[in-house]
């Protein structure tokens, strides 16, 4: 009885005086209840931030000096509509130091070109919860990063230059098996190519897929794509290699182009076979002569 009793005391201190940030979210994070609502994590310090960022492909802090301006209600809604991104949140100095920042701000950190995007100043203050979702969503970039119409505006927007596209049907039997080989492949890339997924099943995504001059029947494909100067090229392939990708971008970088030597392949066969037609006439002609 007085065990229950100091329970219920206990509890009711803690919801007249409040819990401190910091406790709140362990208790919140804690929760055996799986519909209560996750919540940013509180980072105290600098090792808590690096562990924090390091250890997730895309991580979204709120710097914020002040908790009672009017976007940081946004941003905790955010953890919610954003359930792969891991969100953390800070008010100490050190940690504000550490990654230069000076004043209220939302940064975006990823791993897969060492990337830290800031929202700051009036940007910051011009924000609300659809601008702030918009801007997760470009910048949304992983190992592999399933192309869409919001990802794509985040692949061009990096200073990474090349991107490898995986062309292929999620529902076909051979992706999942692909699809783990081609993100392994993606780790030894890092911030030298974006590795980007496009679903060929996928009726929006027809426009990129045409871009390269595929066909369906020639898919999967891995097509290969620099951003200064528009340059691409295709393998059509049956299954994905480490060995084969490194092949295929070394050979890109070296200006020896696949899309280039079958065209002149499939030209030289074309002039062979209308060689071979013309032989035909001119034969037929001269034994109508005769």
């Amino acid at each position: 009885m007085e065990v229950t009793q100091f329970r219920y005391l206990l509890l009711v201190l803690l919801l007249t005086c409040g819990l401190a940030p910091e406790v709140a979210a362990e208790v919140e994070e804690s929760s055996d209840d799986p519909r209560a609502p996750r919540g940013p994590v509180w980072l105290t310090n600098v090792p808590a931030a690096m562990e924090f960022i390091a250890a997730v492909e895309v991580a979204v802090i709120g710097f914020f000096q002040d908790l009672e301006i009017p976007i940081v209600p946004a941003f905790h809604s955010m953890v919610q509509e954003f359930p792969d991104v891991s969100f953390g949140i800070s008010n100490d100095s050190e940690v504000f130091s550490h990654y230069n920042i000076t004043g209220n701000t939302i940064s975006l950190f990823r791993l897969v070109d060492n990337e830290q995007l800031k929202l700051e100043g009036e940007e910051l203050e011009s924000i609300d919860a659809t601008k702030l979702s918009h801007f997760i969503s470009i910048n949304n970039l992983r190992w592999v990063t399933e192309y869409n119409s919001m990802t794509g505006s985040g692949l061009f927007n990096s200073q990474i230059e090349i991107h490898l596209l995986l062309i292929i049907d999620k529902a076909s039997p051979e992706y999942e098996k692909n699809m783990h080989r081609y993100q392994e492949a993606a780790k030894l890339f890092q911030k030298k190519v974006l590795f980007v997924l496009v679903d060929s099943g996928v009726m929006e995504n027809q426009r990129a897929i045409s871009y390269f001059r595929l066909k369906m029947s020639q898919l999967p494909a891995l097509a290969i794509y620099r951003t200064v100067d528009d340059k691409w090229d295709t393998l059509p392939i049956k299954e994905v290699t480490l060995e084969q990708v490194q092949n295929f971008y070394d050979g890109f970088l070296e200006g020896k182009l696949l899309v280039s030597v079958r065209l002149q392949v499939a030209i030289a066969f074309l002039c062979i076979s209308c060689s071979m037609v013309l032989w035909a006439l001119l034969s037929l002609i001269n034994s109508i002569r005769i």
